[in-house]
């Protein structure tokens, strides 16, 4: 294969980044790269920026308001807008739209793609529960059918932005018998309906992005069923193959690169920056060829299929790599920082913070993240779990 970009892609690419440089905040900029929380006005400003120029939805259908780009184009857009420091495209439009453009009703689709062009509906996943995260097929939320509606009753966790959310897309049990994978459906769910309570979970940084969901006799209308009843596993998997592509994150690696970069050029030992330290040089020289053969990779697999929908083994690869890449680097970071990396001031990382202008938001950040970052290799499928995928695709147990 050819893992050079074409001439139409390098230009491409030019238009990228040109819109960057002239649309893209300075304000959201620095946020991004002085790691100050953003706020959901944050992430709806920058969507539909992208949206007034024509952008958004870069995998969704034309037909939907989207660009119907391939996935070389989709990554070349991923990867400019990590470099420049724009916010992060949110994961769950990319995930509900595939999914309702191959399941979803005609009514479901009007219903709900064209808000998502402009991001009036903000969307949460309901997928992990205690005791049901890597094993997925142990969830215990049930769905009984009463005439028109489903009634709701369980408990999700780890549900990152409910607390913004408009709706839930949601995997449900509706019917005791049978194979575990056989016996759950995929839900949307209103999430202002009675019975629904939203708790927080403050992470290790002392971030909220995530929480506890508890549905209590939640009525969902049986309209809002993607896919047949007791097949949702079907659509469950198609998701969480566009998600695990997302964590594939070459941009997100590039950019981690450039952050790891940062820490060993202003940070000192004897005098000089520890980039000139031996020691220090050869890991950022092996993260550096790690992170391209983790592009060289990504670039075989989307050769292979343009439509961006590589298969699971593939899609977990991708994603194992890609978390263990960043983990690397956010180890190498407070590596470089020393004593000054163990300082954290949450309020800081706050908008408009002002109490102690001295402080440095980078090195502040730097054990936040670094503490944030164990996470990668657990959420969207354990590394275990991955690794489990990638053997029975492979070796056919």
């Amino acid at each position: 294969m050819e893992l050079f970009e074409s001439r139409a892609e390098r230009a491409f690419r030019e238009d990228v980044r040109a819109f960057l440089d002239d649309k893209l905040p300075e304000d959201l900029r620095i946020k991004v790269m002085t790691f100050v929380r953003l706020e959901k006005d944050d992430y709806v400003r920058w969507h539909n920026i992208i949206a007034d120029h024509g952008w958004q939805g870069p995998a969704w259908p034309t037909n939907f308001g989207g660009q119907g780009w391939n996935a070389m184009q989709r990554k070349i857009f991923d990867e400019e807008c990590y470099l420049a420091g724009a916010p992060r495209t949110i994961p769950h439009v990319n995930m509900i739209c595939p999914v309702l453009h191959n399941y979803g009703t005609e009514e479901q689709k009007a219903r709900f793609l064209p808000d998502l062009f402009r991001l009036k509906i903000w969307w949460c996943q309901g997928y992990s529960e205690p005791g049901a995260g890597s094993d997925l097929a142990a969830l215990r939320t049930r769905a009984e059918r009463k005439g028109d509606v489903y009634v709701v009753n369980g408990q999700k966790i780890w549900t990152t932005w409910a607390h913004w959310a408009d709706w839930m897309f949601c995997l449900v049990r509706t019917r005791a018998q049978g194979k575990p994978q056989e016996s759950i459906s995929f839900l949307l769910v209103d999430m202002r309906s009675p019975g629904v309570t939203v708790r927080p979970i403050i992470s290790v940084d002392g971030c909220h992005d995530l929480n506890e969901v508890f549905l209590d006799n939640v009525e969902v209308p049986v309209e809002n069923l993607v896919g047949p009843e007791n097949q949702g596993w079907t659509v469950a998997k198609y998701l969480l193959s566009h998600e695990r592509t997302e964590l594939a994150g070459v941009g997100l690696c590039k950019r981690m690169l450039h952050f790891t970069k940062k820490a060993a050029s202003t940070h000192f030992r004897d005098g000089k920056p520890l980039i000139e330290n031996p020691h220090i040089r050869n890991r950022l020289i092996q993260l550096e060829m790690d992170v391209q053969a983790h592009e060289w990779t990504v670039l075989r697999v989307l050769s292979r299929d343009d439509t961006g929908g590589p298969t699971p083994a593939a899609a977990s690869i991708l994603k194992i790599r890609s978390t263990e890449l960043q983990q690397a680097m956010s180890a190498l970071m407070m590596d470089c920082a020393g004593p000054r990396g163990v300082q954290y001031v949450p309020e800081a990382r706050e908008p408009g913070w002002t109490a102690d202008e001295d402080l440095d938001l980078f090195d502040n950040a730097l054990v936040a993240n670094y503490l944030d970052w164990r996470k990668v290799t657990i959420f969207g499928g354990t590394t275990e779990v991955q690794k489990n995928i990638i053997s029975k695709t492979l070796l056919k147990l």
